[in-house]
């Protein structure tokens, strides 16, 4: 649930530290984002006419597949070609705290010292996808900064984590070889959102095995508007494969250049986003009508008891809330 905020600082001058790439302006806005502060939603609808100029990359794959030292090395890529980059390390939330379980001070410490680099760890707070709805907000942020390149890792909890497919412009779905039956490992989900495979640990044994079954899979998907997903092979901890990884993205980028795709991406993300929006606006209204009166607590013990149905108690909530009941 939101936490109450009231404005501490002129908001219009926190926009422009923020655009100027001001570090201490980010960091403070990203804490807000977390905490879904009102503070947070100002700053979001400021800064939102100055997005869509940033290229998001999504990095997921299973945890021990090395997407940390991967997405570390691309960073390091990009600012040798000047460019500007933001990441956002998806982790696995503390059960007590809320927040990350691994902070960005023990990750990327070659980093630490570049203006040009912002990484920040943020907690998936429950999200079964593997992302939070403050991960989108903190990847406009860091549009709104101006970081030509976001990259976002996510937590890596297996089959279901699809969503960072709607959220990237490119999403990378990151495989080692020798993790158990390395076919089964290729699940619909991350067959269907991945835009480039990349085979990371490619020094181990059984690498060609595991690249000769992928492409003999990837016979059975689909081209879509002409794509079909490359293999890249890397050792990111030797920084081998990060240049001919960084070609094919721009390839794909080229691809889909003056095509619709990102367009309807982006429409199917908004449209998500909103109807998110939306769900949580209602909750947090009917919610906050119930929290002082024990309405919460009286309904559930009934539904417990069963004297009164699950149905016909949420109907209750919505009539006091003075919404409409569904019939």
């Amino acid at each position: 649930m939101p936490v109450a905020s009231t404005p501490s600082v002129d908001t219009n001058q926190w926009v422009e530290q923020v655009r100027a790439g001001d570090v201490r302006a980010i960091s403070r806005a990203m804490t807000e984002i977390e905490n879904r502060t009102g503070d947070a939603d100002n700053l979001i609808r400021q800064l939102f006419p100055h997005t869509g100029n940033s290229y998001c990359i999504g990095i997921t794959g299973a945890p021990g597949t090395g997407k940390s030292t991967l997405v570390d090395r691309m960073a390091a890529f990009y600012r040798a070609q000047k460019q500007t980059v933001g990441v956002i390390a998806v982790d696995p939330s503390s059960p007590f705290t809320g927040g990350a379980i691994l902070g960005d001070r023990i990750r990327m410490q070659g980093h630490a010292s570049d203006s040009g680099v912002f990484i920040r760890s943020m907690a998936t707070r429950g999200s079964l996808g593997g992302l939070s709805q403050a991960t989108s907000d903190a990847a406009l942020l860091l549009d709104a900064a101006g970081k030509q390149y976001v990259l976002v890792e996510t937590v890596g909890v297996g089959q279901g984590e699809v969503e960072i497919a709607r959220l990237a412009d490119c999403t990378l779905v990151v495989l080692v070889p020798g993790m158990g039956d390395d076919v089964q490992n290729l699940k619909a989900g991350l067959m269907e959102i991945a835009d480039i495979f990349v085979l990371n640990k490619a020094d181990r044994d059984g690498v060609d095995r595991f690249e000769q079954q992928l492409r003999a899979i990837l016979q059975l998907v689909p081209e879509r508007n002409g794509w079909k997903p490359p293999i890249v092979l890397t050792v990111a901890t030797e920084n081998q494969g990060i240049e001919e990884l960084s070609r094919q993205i721009e390839r794909f980028r080229d691809h889909f250049r003056g095509k619709n795709e990102r367009r309807a991406k982006e429409i199917a993300l908004w449209r998500e986003r909103l109807l998110n929006l939306l769900r949580e606006r209602l909750v947090r209204r009917v919610v906050d009508n119930l929290a002082n009166d024990g309405t919460l607590e009286s309904l559930a013990a009934e539904v417990a008891e069963r004297k009164r149905d699950p149905y016909s108690a949420v109907n209750e909530m919505l009539k006091r809330a003075g919404l409409s009941a569904s019939k």
